[in-house]
């Protein structure tokens, strides 16, 4: 009998160790498909199966898939990244393997196209432009009003997204946008939207079901960089179940409700205004907080889905789980930093992770990429668990030596 495979599409630093290994616990191989291997750490720890193909081209990875049909029983197919999520849904439609619609997953990632349907839908979302150039960004901003945020219509990760105050910030935003140092997956469309202001929250859903609410915590404007995410948010009945409905009424809209979805939205004066829909699981820690909050693990029940069993939703504890991200203060050489062991050794403590080493250059972007590593915590109660969270990041410290001065 033929060994039963997942296959993975890319992966990802942050969850992608998680699908493997909940792949593995199900009995299943998994294999990644990958334009560049080597750019994941874990690959090698794990005696990961990774074959080299073009993950941007369709065809290639049909051809690969159909290659590995003849060894391996192809239970499914997904990715646990956002840029290739419509390609595993198009392999899965292809195959005949249980997946996501790929037209509502692309939809759904083009930022200005999710806007366009919210709308229709008489869902409240910011008010919104979107912009090909400087001209349109300044005109878009005095319609909404200043402050606006600006963001790329395509991408993920608060990359490129930035709060404009004043006309400076905008046209500094605009430039760097519009100029060779952001990446465009293709022709640049800013969107230009109005500054939502309240707290966020973030929604995990898992078909047509709210799994869990969380409140997110960012550092300073004008960037959007996640210092804290803790479960459950502290909200009344009334105030979830307003967010449920409004969340539940995305996917209506937009035409998901199968696997995961992850929606971000913010508690203003008018209620909750949806900032984003993303048409897949939550990235980052979200998963393990999950877990550690409820005793779901969605990536697991994720995977299930992808192979056609059926997944388990059930909640089996009540915890209050939060992470606290490593965020410096400066840019410069990282010339050490310790204490993990020691933070990992409080009691309540579920994982301590440092994503750099000494001598690494840091050079903040304004965006996930800031964070040097996280801590994890659970605990009975919400006040405990941000006590222990504290304790564990004061036992980690580091220094960071700035760059020298470039002469003029």
């Amino acid at each position: 009998m033929a060994r039963r495979a997942l296959i993975l599409i890319e992966g990802t630093e942050n969850n992608g160790l998680l699908f493997v290994q909940a792949a593995r616990r199900l009995g299943l191989h998994p294999i990644t498909l990958s334009a560049d291997p080597a750019q994941y750490d874990y690959f090698a720890a794990e005696r990961l199966e990774a074959i080299r193909v073009d993950t941007a081209n369709l065809d290639a990875l049909i051809r690969e898939c159909s290659r590995l049909r003849a060894t391996y029983d192809i239970a499914g197919i997904t990715s646990a990244r956002e840029g290739v999520y419509a390609t595993a849904a198009k392999l899965c439609q292809y195959f005949g393997l249980p997946g996501p619609n790929p037209a509502s997953i692309e939809r759904c990632c083009d930022k200005f196209a999710q806007r366009e349907l919210l709308a229709q839908a008489g869902i409240p979302i910011p008010a919104y432009r979107v912009a090909a150039n400087a001209a349109d960004v300044e005109s878009s901003a005095v319609q909404i009003g200043l402050p606006v945020i600006l963001k790329p219509a395509v991408g993920g990760g608060s990359m490129g997204v930035r709060l404009c105050r004043n006309v400076d910030e905008l046209a500094e935003h605009t430039t760097y946008l519009l100029g060779d140092k952001h990446i465009w997956p293709s022709s640049p469309r800013i969107l230009v939207e109005e500054f939502a202001q309240g707290p966020h929250y973030s929604i995990d859903i898992m078909g047509n079901e709210v799994i869990g609410i969380c409140a997110l915590d960012f550092g300073p404007p004008p960037h959007f960089v996640c210092r804290e995410l803790t479960y459950q948010a502290v909200l009344t009945d009334a105030e979830h179940d307003c967010i449920a409905e409004v969340s539940l009424s995305c996917l209506r809209a937009l035409g998901l409700g199968w696997g995961p979805t992850n929606i971000e939205l913010r508690w203003t004066k008018r209620g909750p205004v949806i900032i984003e829909v993303n048409p897949r699981l939550a990235g980052g820690s979200e998963p393990q907080l999950l877990q550690l909050a409820y005793g779901v693990d969605l990536v697991t029940e994720h995977i299930k889905l992808v192979i056609g069993d059926e997944c388990d939703l059930r909640r089996r504890n009540s915890q209050a789980a939060a992470a606290r991200f490593l965020l410096p203060d400066r840019d410069g050489t990282l010339d050490w930093i310790s204490g993990d062991s020691r933070a990992a050794a409080v009691s309540g403590v579920a994982e301590v992770k440092l994503y750099v080493k000494p001598q690494t250059p840091i050079v903040r972007k304004g965006d996930y990429r800031d964070a040097i590593g996280y801590v994890i915590a659970a605990s009975s109660s919400r006040a405990r668990t941000e006590a222990i969270l504290q304790r564990a990041v004061d036992l980690i410290d580091w220094s960071i030596t700035p760059f020298p001065a470039e002469e003029e």
